[in-house]
């Protein structure tokens, strides 16, 4: 029994008693590249991460929810009907804005029963590493499971992607879902967000002797405020002014087009989002290749963008990324929404501390607070425990 699930399980039997009916778990992830572009349906490569949401859930005859978790321990109640009605507040929308969910995919709510959750969850919060996508997808498959719907894993992601543009209110694409459910050990989840097309590309860092540093630069963010929502309104301009359907439609060529068009900010953030999903691609094809080298120049490639072109970084990941790169890093990047949270650098395994330690001092130094770094490991999607 893993640590999460002895936490939930001693949560849920001091609040509710008795033992739950069982326990899932789904993990977070970090987005190897392809950042903004998973709304603008275009291409990502995340993969699932060995840090996770582990939740103990239980059935009820009646109508009733209640919820409890390690991060705020007061039982919180409600019902079915109110959530159909998306009465949502607080952390509660993540679990509840799911079961809510299942209703926007032919679930008839109205014969489901209740049930009684404990969530604990070892993802660090705004991280950029999804700790909303982990909490969403665990409810959706333990829900998927007592409910007996039968929905495949594609569903399932669209379900969490719902509740959290509708019930959280963030207007975040499918990648972070789809990455928690189809994750799979020593792989990348590359997903085409427009034909929700799934591939396991086998990565090959542990054969290489190379490990993934995250660090938590401990500058938090939140989707559901204005720089990501800007970001996304300047694409949706920028696919009108273009007169394609979404960015995703666009190639480099269409760039001196775009310049015309665009005043000098929206056409920054288009040319991020087409430079981007090609830079996708090819890491796909670095990765099946075994160049992992061509890879890590496609990292610190897209970093320079979200720098420079969509202006979502903030000093504190530039400097994990200049630390990564004067130490001689394969690659390192920015991942998640940006605007804090974690930057990435995939790097030799004896080297992997060595840096968190230069990071940690040059935070210091700079009166920062004091960063995060831990390594992750490509691991299983969401499932039943």
């Amino acid at each position: 029994m893993t640590a999460g699930t002895e936490r939930v399980r001693a949560l849920f039997q001091d609040r509710f008693g008795g033992e739950p009916a069982g326990f899932w778990r789904a993990p977070g992830r970090v987005n190897l590249i392809g950042e903004h572009t998973d709304y603008n349906e275009g291409f990502v490569l995340p993969f699932a991460i060995d840090r996770a949401t582990t939740i103990a859930l239980s059935p009820r005859e009646d109508r009733v929810v209640r919820l409890v978790s390690t991060f705020d321990d007061a039982v919180v109640e409600t019902d079915l009907d109110r959530a159909a009605g998306r009465d949502f507040s607080g952390w509660t929308a993540y679990p509840l804005g799911v079961a809510w969910a299942f209703g926007e995919h032919a679930v008839d709510l109205g014969a489901q029963r209740g049930f009684d959750v404990a969530i604990d969850s070892d993802v660090p919060v705004g991280a950029g590493l999804s700790s909303s996508a982990a909490i969403e997808m665990a409810v959706a498959v333990a829900l998927d499971d007592v409910w007996g719907t039968g929905l495949d894993r594609t569903a399932l992601a669209r379900i969490g992607q719902r509740a959290e543009n509708i019930a959280v209110g963030a207007p975040t694409g499918i990648m972070d879902q789809s990455a928690s459910v189809f994750g799979q050990r020593d792989a990348a989840v590359f997903l085409d967000c427009r034909s929700l097309a799934v591939e396991q590309v086998p990565l090959g860092f542990d054969a290489a002797g190379l490990v993934l540093l995250v660090v938590d630069t401990k500058v938090e963010h939140s989707h559901a405020t204005g720089g990501y929502r800007e970001r996304r309104e300047a694409c949706e301009r920028g696919a009108a002014a273009l007169g394609v359907p979404a960015l995703r439609d666009l190639t480099s060529a269409d760039l001196a087009r775009a310049e015309a068009l665009l005043d000098e900010v929206d056409l920054r953030r288009v040319r991020h989002v087409v430079t981007e999903d090609e830079r996708v691609v090819d890491a796909v094809a670095a990765l099946r290749a075994g160049d992992l080298a061509g890879f890590g120049r496609l990292m610190y490639a897209s970093h320079d963008s979200m720098r420079d072109d969509f202006e979502i970084s903030v000093p504190q990941l530039d400097a994990v990324v200049e630390a990564a790169r004067e130490a001689g890093a394969v690659g390192a990047r920015m991942t998640g929404g940006g605007f804090g949270g974690c930057a990435i650098a995939l790097l030799p395994a004896a080297d992997a501390q060595r840096l968190g330690e230069r990071v940690t001092a040059l935070f210091a130094e700079r009166g920062w607070r004091a960063p995060v770094p831990f390594t992750v490991i490509p691991s299983e999607g969401a499932r039943a425990l």
